[in-house]
């Protein structure tokens, strides 16, 4: 196996001029770490002959969003997806050799980062024969001989592509319910790409569900969640084409469908029994008898390869600690070529994105805790692979810090696991440390792979601890609901063990240690500096959460009984309890200074959630470093406010934590 490396201009893709600092300077620009990639979402044709892209180029001054098609043989653009004024190609798949469908959004204006609004249109590869396939602008857009509809009161998303590339796809479609909320059923239509003609294949009489299909094209499971976002699952009986609901004993505690059989006897799916990190199962649909392929004891087993044709699952790997991959068959051709590619990448995770239709080709990409990505294209006729572009090519890997997987028992012996990222060539003894909870924060967590945030902060000389406390994802239904209710006491607690453990192995200077989060981990920031305000030199939020009664009274909640169902159930809804769990009632308890950064246009947690902390921390005199952003939601979009909050945090923090 060989490999030849190709420059990225090969592929004719717009980078701006960014220069990666040399090895001489330090520390690394903040604009290596915010910049976003200009390379994504690359799918390979059918045949293997063209690849579309997505790709950013500065136009009037805003970063834009561009589909761009290459001819993989000479790496020539062939296209670039021409749409009318403000409007962007955010997703896209091909449906056939030359043609794609495309996930429409919308350059708002008033909002920087572009936004969704479940429009789908279809175009051939070279830009030709554009038809608008769904959208609440349907009418407008009706061209002759199209197949014509009422409109689209809704929002449309490309569910799945069939395996035989027909120039169709599965489109599923949410109605709208006087524009409150979802309405109670999801219907799924077979659509052809070309004409736009729908042929309604499903409609389970449940709201937000997503279907596995068969490999003769017809949907024969349904999954997703009830109003109060508990799993359900329908079986299809194939005789009389009627839904059933699978009962609780059957569904168990976690039960995922993946991908069906060859023979569509049996499928694939994660399952968990009694609440533990979910296995990889094979079942049976005749009896309904399961087969344990893979299980890790530690997390649930996400990372799933896929091969080509009938896409069987070759491989899989948990996200805690650093990835492992488990091959369920050493003997398959996908799992020796995965092998093979792994050696040749030694340190790094091989993920194999996607193959042509014959398996000859493959684009695969590798990444790391120090590389963001690169992706290669695999040839199995030459044994070559190819390197195509990186996703941050102004990222130098050598000069990114360690992410070190860790593992502690927390004060009631639930055992935690986490990162510990620390600065290039330092000693790991008594360092400046920066505590950073993610968000969510049920079922979300902190992977082994390069983070920005992370890579930043070590960058200026901080050790950087991230704690998947309770409620985090990864390892399974009774991690996820211990932390329920939790909000202020065990998951504050597990991240507050977390930095005593660092402080006790000598890692971390305990004079020097602040905490910094976005969203839920700006809740998390204030908290655990309420609970231990020795122990924090300054606290930072980023759009983030600060009253609990707002948010379950706030407009989401209002719009999405789910979504209220569902935060009722993980924190609570007596709103007097709520409130004693409220940094913006607590914050006489802040004893440090704070920094409070958000976007303006935050829909998520609206700017009312900042300005209630600040106004709670002013009526008690304390020290408030304030940062309100136009045009920007939950998380900044444009890379010159990225980088203003960088420059702000990082002046903060040496300001309080000294050098």
């Amino acid at each position: 196996m060989s490999f030849r490396f190709l420059p990225a201009i090969a592929l004719g893709l717009l980078f701006s001029a960014l220069l990666t600092a040399s090895a001489a300077e330090t520390p690394v620009p903040i604009a290596a770490f915010v910049k976003a990639s200009n390379f994504s979402q690359p799918r390979l044709s059918p045949d293997g002959k063209y690849l579309a892209v997505q790709v950013v180029q500065e136009i009037d001054g805003r970063d834009t969003k561009l589909m761009t098609v290459y001819e993989l043989a000479t790496f020539k653009p062939v296209s670039t997806l021409r749409l009318p004024l403000f409007e962007l190609p955010l997703e896209f798949y091909w449906v056939s050799n030359t043609r794609l469908v495309v996930v429409k959004g919308q350059d708002a204006g008033y909002l920087e980062q572009p936004i969704f609004l479940g429009e789908i249109v279809a175009t051939d590869f070279d830009g030709q024969h554009q038809q608008y396939i769904y959208g609440y602008r349907r009418t407008s857009y009706r061209q002759g001989g199209a197949a014509t509809y009422g409109d689209d009161y809704g929002w449309g998303d490309v569910h799945s592509i069939p395996d035989q590339n027909n120039g169709k796809f599965f489109l599923r479609e949410r109605k709208w319910d006087r524009g409150r909320a979802l309405a109670d059923r999801s219907l799924l239509y077979e659509v052809d790409a070309v004409s736009g003609i729908r042929t309604l294949v499903a409609d389970v009489g449940a709201k937000d569900m997503r279907f596995l299909f068969q490999h003769d094209g017809k949907p024969r499971i349904a999954f997703g969640a009830d109003i109060n976002a508990h799993e359900i699952a329908f079986l299809r009986n194939k005789e009389e084409e009627k839904w059933s609901p699978l009962s609780k004993e059957e569904l168990g505690a976690h039960f995922r469908p993946l991908m069906f059989a060859p023979d569509d006897q049996d499928f694939y799916l994660l399952f968990s029994e009694k609440g533990g990190p979910a296995a990889l199962i094979r079942q049976s649909m005749k009896n309904a008898q399961r087969k344990l392929i893979a299980s890790d004891k530690d997390g649930d087993l996400d990372m799933i390869q896929y091969g080509p044709g009938t896409h069987q699952p070759f491989a899989v790997a948990s996200k805690i600690g650093i990835p492992s991959v488990q091959y369920i068959d050493e003997t398959s051709p996908e799992a020796q070529l995965h092998r093979a590619l792994s050696k040749q990448f030694p340190g790094q995770y091989v993920d194999f994105a996607t193959f042509s239709a014959d398996g000859q080709k493959l684009l695969f990409i590798v990444s790391s805790d120090r590389e963001p990505g690169e992706y290669y294209i695999f040839d199995r006729d030459t044994k070559n692979a190819e390197f195509l572009v990186a996703t941050h090519p102004w990222i130098d890997a050598s000069r990114m810090p360690e992410r070190k997987p860790i593992h502690f028992k927390a004060r009631d012996g639930l055992e935690m696991h986490g990162y510990l990222t620390l600065p290039p060539k330092r000693s790991a003894q008594k360092l400046p440390l920066v505590l950073l909870p993610h968000g969510g924060p049920i079922s979300v967590l902190d992977d082994w792979f390069w983070d920005p945030d992370a890579a930043f902060l070590a960058s200026r000389g901080y050790a950087v601890l991230q704690v998947n406390y309770r409620g985090s994802g990864g390892r399974g239904e009774n991690f996820l609901h211990a932390g329920y209710r939790q909000w202020a006491t065990g998951m504050q607690q597990d991240l507050i063990d977390g930095v005593r453990w660092i402080e006790a192995e000598g890692v971390a200077d305990p004079a020097r240690v602040c905490v910094y989060g976005g969203s839920f981990g700006a809740y998390a920031a204030m908290m655990t500096a309420i609970l231990e305000p020795e122990m924090f030199k300054c606290a930072v939020g980023y759009s983030g959460l600060y009253d609990l009664p707002m948010l379950l009274t706030g407009d989401r909640a209002k719009r999405f009984d789910q979504v209220f169902n569902f935060w009722s159930e993980a924190m609570g809804n007596d709103l007097e309890a709520l409130k004693k769990d409220s940094p913006t009632y607590l914050a006489e308890k802040i004893k440090m200074p704070v920094l409070l950064v958000h976007g303006e246009k935050d829909e998520t947690t609206p700017p009312a959630q900042a300005e209630a902390m600040r106004n709670a921390l002013n009526r008690t005199n304390k020290s408030v470093e304030w940062m309100m952003v136009p045009k920007e939601g939950h998380g900044f979009y444009a890379e010159k406010n990225r980088i203003a909050f960088y420059e702000k945090l990082e002046a903060f923090l040496a300001k309080n934590l000294g050098p």
